[in-house]
């Protein structure tokens, strides 16, 4: 028999497969198959375990490359009934509870009564499929549409021996920003089977933040839950260097709220941080206390680089950036994060502290100011933003967090926040000036009465915007795009897991 060769296999699946479908388009198939499959998908793990023309058959992920692809090797194809050994492989391939085996043998059927379907953990899911197999850059390349009972899907694959011809040919279908995804956890994420849910809190100076998010088993997230709440929680700390009763009470109530929230939605893990507010405040460690005792959440207090990389982190997952130099800022109550990269990797992070609710109480700008006034707080945000002056104008310029998200908002006319409006908004200098002259002249109640603006940002949404228009002419630039992503997105990717796409 000749020697087994592994393979090295990439995948991904969806309906919209862009130019791919030109390209397949373009060739004539090898040949088509049709089968019916039984798969055997266990929440832990994601082995190749399926049953087609009555054979059992499992293979286990042998490797995983620099690009994500993935090296898979049988180690399984016998016929029913199988003998105790081969079930018992069965199940190790399935991560499932250990049970004892008693049978001298199995059939199909034994092994699913006796192991499969008492298993929350496992589940048997009938699979039709369509496969039409070309070569395609020295790979064999398979575009097949999958059928099961709760939906349908179709995939690519892509697999040869040499992972460099497989990495060449997913660039050539223009797919090498997917990620891999085998076939186990494309049909999971079909079917809604072994996803999570997990939290994430942003305790900032102005407001706290819950994102409350659904990992499938492909690695990518849904929303379940997303909103914040103006607790304030920074208000007199510049004159009294401490965090005052109030403020705290307003915000320990206001992250319990959430922590239930996002229990209840089936959240298995809160991850919760602070940033610029807490690591001013003398006490900071008592909020950290009173909110664990309260609710079980411990906020754990990050540095001002930690924020910048969380935010970055959320704004490269979020928009197509590309390799082109760029800048990312979040500016939020207490302070604002800057990042200096390209694509995915960072060259400088700092974070600096300026932000709305701090430049607010400063240069009294929750209410109407005159021309003199605006124009004296634009010159001191400009001096304590001064490690921005002397550097190159990037090719891209974004922005993050309440003050962008809510200008954005203002932009459009939105009298009911939808974030996939404000996620990609251009923002250039004439709409921010527009908008500085807007709140200006306004009291904070005239303020809310502006569609688009949360009434709750009224008092700070000048000081935002001051900062705004400061950064684009310290950068020499003429608009800025918006993340309607932040900190907290950011977070519960880093902590709870996000695949890289291949290439």
């Amino acid at each position: 028999m000749a020697e087994l060769v592994p393979r090295w296999e990439w995948r991904t699946f969806g309906e919209a497969l862009g130019r791919a479908e030109e390209a397949f388009a373009a060739l004539t198939p090898e040949r088509v198959e049709v089968s019916d499959e039984l798969y055997l998908l266990s929440a832990e793990g994601d082995a190749s375990v399926k049953v087609r023309d009555g054979l059992m058959d499992v293979k286990h992920l042998e490797a995983v490359d620099g690009d994500g692809l993935e090296q898979w090797v049988p180690v399984l194809k016998v016929a029913f009934p199988l003998a105790t050994s081969d079930a018992a492989a069965v199940v190790a391939a399935l991560r499932a509870a250990a049970r004892p085996l008693d049978r001298a043998a199995y059939g199909l059927d034994d092994l699913l009564d006796e192991v499969v379907r008492p298993d929350g953990a496992l589940l048997a899911v009938d699979v039709h499929k369509r496969r039409a197999r070309y070569t395609l850059g020295g790979c064999m390349a398979e575009l097949s549409e999958v059928r099961t009972d709760r939906g349908a899907t179709r995939t690519i694959a892509v697999e040869s021996e040499d992972p460099a011809l497989v990495v060449a040919a997913v660039r050539s279908l223009g797919l090498s920003s997917r990620t891999n995804v085998c076939m186990a956890r494309g049909l999971k994420t079909l079917l809604g089977f072994g996803a999570k849910r997990f939290a994430a809190i942003d305790v900032g100076t102005n407001s706290v933040k819950l994102h409350v998010g659904e990992r499938r088993a492909d690695g990518t997230w849904s929303t379940i839950a997303d909103r914040a709440e103006v607790t304030r929680l920074g208000e007199g700390l510049d004159a009294a260097g401490t965090l005052g009763p109030e403020p705290m009470r307003r915000t320990t109530e206001a992250i319990a709220a959430m922590a239930e929230e996002a229990r209840r939605a089936g959240a298995v893990e809160i991850a919760a941080v602070g940033t610029a507010g807490l690591r001013a405040a003398a006490n900071g460690a008592e909020l950290v206390g009173a909110v664990e005792a309260r609710c079980g959440v411990r906020i754990e207090i990050i540095p001002g680089k930690e924020e910048a990389r969380l935010a970055y982190l959320a704004a490269v997952s979020g928009l197509e950036l590309g390799r082109k130099p760029l800048v990312a800022f979040d500016t939020g109550g207490g302070s604002s994060q800057f990042t200096f990269g390209r694509g995915g990797e960072i060259d400088e992070q700092f974070s600096v502290p300026v932000g709305a609710a701090r430049l607010t109480e400063r240069y009294r700008l929750d209410r109407p100011v005159s021309e003199e006034e605006l124009a004296a707080a634009l010159h001191g945000i400009a001096a304590e933003l001064d490690r921005l002056d002397g550097r190159p104008s990037p090719d891209e310029l974004l922005g993050m967090g309440g003050a962008l998200t809510n200008l954005a908002a203002v932009k459009h006319g939105l009298a009911a926040y939808d974030p996939d409006v404000v996620q990609g908004t251009e923002l250039d200098r004439a709409e921010i000036d527009r908008q500085l002259e807007l709140y200006r002249t306004r009291t904070a109640d005239e303020r809310r009465t502006v569609v688009g603006l949360q009434p709750n940002r009224a008092e700070v949404i000048l000081a935002g915007a001051c900062v705004v228009r400061t950064v684009l002419a310290k950068l020499g630039r003429d608009s800025l795009v918006v993340s309607d992503r932040g900190l907290r997105h950011g977070l519960i990717v880093d902590r709870f897991g996000l695949g890289p796409p291949v290439g």
